[in-house]
């Protein structure tokens, strides 16, 4: 079967845009290639493209920088500087498309760094890859500061006129993310964030008394948002700590998105393991102001996170979106029995 392939130009990406509706700590080493690949072209689309679009005539070493639960990260050095590719060989391009619309989405808003993705295909006989600029990382995540202000200005500057969505479904980690338009965020939010994940986590896990709960309070969760604006922002969307970076020059630097455009606040949804400091959050509301009742919601959007990670690892996280539900549900004075 012969391999099928997306070249990312600024055109080409713009057309998408228009057109169309990973990540844990453990670390997978691969053994480096110091010599150049032998593979021939029409056996490796990765080489090829970078032999040819890529503009290099060597590959001169091929080296594995780590990779999360779902994917393999290497880093090609050539005679024309590095590139930095992600492979899978379960999971068709599909994934990889919605990863590189996102960067690039965010890359056009010309406020925080991203990595600039080239390239996304098929891999021969089954997978899929993305090539993409290789960013060299300075010694830290950088300063917090520029970070909340960057991060602020990326949501100032990325608006859409389609309302809550984005132009494809993408993943979360590997769980699907349903971004199908709408015009309402608390609508939005209900049925393709909350209420997908609740249901996921009933067929996965026989789990009638977390739907149940967590419909209830679905319904009664526009009252966490009297005051506030809702507008659509350009959102990274799975914002934790191994997905936030600095450049060499100290630069904040994000990766791995999982975008669409929604309420700014719920960028903070992964919070609980970001690190996110007062410095952080100062430097955001400098340029994004705090809205009334952020303190109220906040637990809101960590909730679609915490069942994600019911969903994707287990057990372990249940209780933890079970106690975010029922304590809403008490203060909103809705029965949780």
């Amino acid at each position: 079967m012969g391999h099928v392939a997306l070249f990312l130009s600024p055109s080409s990406v713009a057309s998408l845009l228009h057109g169309r509706s990973t990540r844990s700590s453990v670390k997978k080493h691969r053994r480096f290639c110091s010599s150049p690949v032998m593979a021939t072209v029409s056996e490796d689309p990765i080489r090829e493209w970078i032999l040819t679009e890529g503009k290099a005539s060597e590959i001169t070493r091929i080296s594995s920088i780590g990779g999360g639960c779902i994917n393999y990260a290497n880093r090609y050095d050539t005679d024309v500087g590095s590139f930095f590719v992600k492979t899978n060989r379960e999971i068709g391009p599909s994934m990889f498309e919605g990863e590189a619309l996102g960067l690039r989405a965010m890359y056009d808003t010309k406020s925080i760094r991203v990595p600039l993705p080239y390239k996304v295909g098929s891999l021969p006989p089954s997978g899929s890859f993305i090539i993409m600029e290789f960013v060299e990382f300075g010694r830290s995540r950088g300063d917090q500061s520029a970070l909340g202000r960057k991060l602020a200005e990326m949501h100032k500057a990325g608006k859409s006129d389609k309302g809550f969505g984005f132009h494809v479904d993408n993943t979360i980690g590997s769980t699907p993310q349903i971004n199908t338009w709408k015009d309402d965020w608390i609508e939005f939010f209900a049925e393709h964030r909350l209420g997908y994940q609740l249901k996921l986590a009933r067929r996965q896990f026989d789990d009638p008394i977390i739907l149940e709960l967590g419909e209830r309070l679905i319904k009664n969760m526009h009252l966490l948002f009297e005051g506030a604006v809702l507008e659509p922002c350009l959102l990274h969307g799975d914002l934790w700590s191994g997905n936030i970076s600095s450049d060499k020059d100290g630069n904040p630097v994000i990766l791995d998105p999982a975008c669409y455009y929604g309420h700014n606040e719920a960028e903070f949804g992964m919070s609980w393991c970001a690190g996110f400091g007062g410095s952080f959050y100062n430097s955001y509301f400098e340029v994004m102001p705090k809205q009334p009742g952020f303190e109220k919601r906040r637990d809101l959007y960590m909730l679609y996170h915490y069942l994600n990670h019911y969903n994707l690892f287990g057990r372990g996280y249940r209780s933890s979106a079970l106690s975010i539900i029922e304590d809403y549900l008490r203060m909103m004075k809705v029965s949780t029995v």
